[in-house]
């Protein structure tokens, strides 16, 4: 998968990331938390640790690692070195205090929130383990130490619009962590491992280019220079579903995201996105989200910083 699609799926799926807050501490230490969201990004800016979480065997995360915790209910990170009983250390959701941090000595912890839709989390948490580890090191995760330096330079330069710098980072961060997982060929069955597949990859071309294309999967698997037949089983095996039910939600994904930030008409948007007649695509855009996309459009819009639900 080329970058730009991953970047187009991330932003239809609905995925942000939001620093929530860090910690900056010398000597042993030890942090828990209980954790609401469905998706969690653990970040070791510097120093080491040792990340638990519910149902999961330890983890010992190093400079510029990333845990990622997936539907977990808790955590608890515990590091330093040094005598004495360890600190209980709660989280600072000011990260800009972060800037007196002394990199040689401290040790560093950002958390960072990763907001999904519905389809997000349907996609997204089934391929990922519960707890994920990205190391710095990893060939694949290069990237990633520069999109960490770039949020930590803004966490440390406190100048005029860091907050919003600081949001823009963490979810270029959350990107890098997903391409980092798109290099391990341990992916289990999901989008991120089929989107990943060179075989394939012609396929997904074919849908993300013209959705409003009435593909046959004789078109698609020939695309992929593949019979019917071993074309449907390889992506069904590695999507963990059909073809066409792919593209079916592909195109509510793609409908979400011009009710939500364009004035097209519901007709136009039902012919461009391949269906007969607009009565035929309010019925499908129903059955998917659950309801009208008038509706949708006019809820998203009264409450925009919710972002796009989907089913």
């Amino acid at each position: 998968m080329t970058d730009g699609q991953l970047s187009q799926v991330i932003d239809l799926v609905g995925i942000r990331g939001h620093v929530t807050g860090g910690f900056a501490v010398r000597g042993p230490w030890v942090s828990r938390a209980s954790v609401d969201e469905a998706m969690k990004l653990i970040v070791m800016v510097h120093g080491r640790s040792r990340l638990t979480a519910d149902g999961c065997e330890p983890i010992v995360l190093g400079p510029g690692d990333v845990a990622i915790l997936n539907d977990r209910s808790w955590l608890e990170v515990e590091g330093g070195a040094g005598d004495g009983p360890r600190r209980e250390v709660v989280p600072d959701p000011d990260t800009l205090r972060l800037r007196t941090a002394d990199a040689d000595h401290d040790d560093v912890v950002i958390g960072i929130r990763v907001d999904l839709n519905r389809v997000g989390r349907e996609l997204l948490l089934q391929t990922l383990p519960p707890v994920g580890h990205v190391r710095a090191a990893d060939t694949e995760a290069l990237r990633l130490r520069g999109a960490l330096d770039l949020l930590l330079a803004e966490v440390a330069g406190g100048r005029p619009g860091a907050e919003f710098a600081i949001r823009q980072h963490g979810r270029l961060l959350v990107l890098e962590v997903l391409r980092a997982y798109l290099g391990r060929l341990e992916l289990p069955p999901g989008w991120l491992r089929a989107l990943a597949d060179e075989q394939l990859r012609p396929a997904f071309g074919l849908m993300h280019s013209a959705p409003g294309k009435p593909w046959r999967l004789e078109e698609l698997a020939r695309a992929a220079a593949m019979s019917r037949t071993s074309f449907t089983e390889r992506f069904r095996s590695l999507a963990g579903i059909p073809p066409l039910t792919y593209l079916s939600r592909w195109r509510m994904l793609l409908a979400q995201r011009a009710l939500r930030d364009s004035d097209v008409r519901v007709g136009a948007l039902a012919s461009e996105l391949g269906y007969a007649s607009e009565s035929a695509f309010s019925s499908a855009f129903r059955r998917q989200v659950g309801e009208s996309p008038l509706r949708y459009r006019s809820r998203v819009r009264d409450a925009p910083s919710a972002g796009p639900e989907a089913p």
